[in-house]
């Protein structure tokens, strides 16, 4: 987990650089493109197509369409944001997907959990600064990224009973490269120099191997345990963007971060409890 930790922080660090040069749909192009290379190499070692049969199409392509768009408005937004601050509100996945069960999946959610979730609010509240500049500060697009995030989380919980990880991974990868090529298609390409292409040919592996090794972590070790590392991604996404951008983000976005982190962390902890209660029943 924490090699993809570092990994995934690499990502949106290269994405941000090439963001404002080259258009979302071409660097999601690479990012798709290239992460089927190393998902190609898993299938084969796993035994082959046959990994890849799924009696879920419908959902497949729903958790696609929703995880592609959410792809979309994240590199967008990350073009647009500094690093840490979008990295933080993109953590408000789990806040969101407490929220979602509520209304969706009819779940029951006591006060530790209610309260963590208003508490995510407010520090989301804080760092994307509602008002007439949250669209040309690319705060809206994250916000919608993590919800979209939220409800694919959702289904892959569902599609995850019959289907493999990889079956789920490579759908999506599959259908943005798909979405991507269409968007080169009808919005253009831009020609990168070398040291560019090779920049968004990093993309496409940094995101395929970090996704692969996060995978790995959740089958080998309770998610208990490992899913807290993610949060890491703020303090390194931070980190990049001091050293590259001299992004410093304000008091006000430091506690609105902070804030985030620990309701996020309190919210996992608090499923964690939630669902051991559950298998004991």
């Amino acid at each position: 987990m924490m090699f993809s930790v570092v990994l995934f922080s690499m990502m949106d660090a290269t994405v941000k650089w090439l963001g404002g040069t080259y258009p979302t749909q071409q660097i999601m192009f690479f990012r798709c493109m290239i992460a089927l290379i190393p998902l190609f190499v898993i299938i084969g070692m796993r035994g082959g197509v046959s990994i890849l049969r799924t009696s879920q199409p419908r959902m497949h392509l729903l958790r696609s369409l929703l995880g592609v768009s959410a792809m979309g408005l994240a590199f967008y937004a990350l073009s647009l944001m500094r690093l840490a601050d979008a990295i933080s509100i993109l953590h408000m996945t789990p806040i969101f997907i407490t929220a979602l069960s509520i209304f969706i999946l009819r779940e029951k959610v006591g006060l530790h959990r209610w309260s963590a979730v208003i508490c995510g609010f407010v520090g989301m509240l804080l760092v994307i600064k509602p008002g007439q500049s949250m669209l040309e500060s690319g705060s809206i697009y994250m916000l919608l990224a993590a919800f979209l995030f939220s409800c694919t989380t959702i289904i892959i919980r569902h599609l995850s009973i019959r289907d493999d990880p990889v079956c789920i991974t490579f759908y999506f990868t599959l259908t943005g490269v798909l979405i991507s090529s269409v968007g080169l298609i009808w919005l253009g390409w831009k020609t990168p120099p070398l040291f560019d292409l090779l920049l968004l040919i990093a993309v496409g592996f940094l995101g395929g191997i970090a996704q692969y090794m996060m995978t790995l972590s959740y089958r080998h070790a309770e998610i208990g345990m490992v899913a807290p590392l993610k949060y890491l991604t703020i303090l390194f996404g931070g980190s990049f963007g001091y050293l590259l951008w001299s992004e410093i983000p304000d008091l006000q976005s430091f506690i609105g971060i902070a804030i985030i982190a620990s309701a996020g962390l309190y919210t996992m902890h608090r499923e964690l409890i939630h669902a051991r209660k559950k298998s004991y029943e």
